[in-house]
């Protein structure tokens, strides 16, 4: 796996971690649950879409077209995927607490940026 990848799983996860202490914190067992499962969304679909786009094709590195429908397929499983766990999440957990599962999922996306801005 790429080291750029791994930071952003490894970043992604930690943002979790300190999402879910926070919200134990501040709101309790089920805002620190709905902080995990927040963020656990956003990194399993980054997970996802890691599988997807950078599995080996036997593509070539010349190859722009291939290249370019693995990360669209990488993006579409990654959208399939945060949909679904979505859906799984607000049809089991009756006690979640919303602004955590969301504040912890967004913080846990601007990970992303931050690696494109560690990149240059």
């Amino acid at each position: 796996m790429h080291p750029q990848v791994r930071w952003i799983l490894r970043s992604q996860l930690m943002v979790t971690a300190a999402a879910g202490l926070v919200a134990w914190l501040a709101l309790g067992l089920n805002g620190a649950l709905s902080a995990v499962l927040g963020g656990g969304i956003a990194t399993a679909s980054a997970l996802a879409y890691v599988w997807r786009a950078f599995r080996p094709s036997g593509q070539t590195a010349g190859d722009a077209r291939k290249a370019f429908d693995a990360q669209v397929a990488g993006e579409a499983c990654k959208f399939a995927v945060t949909l679904s766990l979505f859906a799984l999440v607000f049809g089991t957990y009756a006690q979640l607490v919303g602004l955590p599962l969301f504040l912890s999922y967004t913080a846990t996306m601007v990970v992303y940026w931050v690696a494109l801005l560690r990149q240059q």
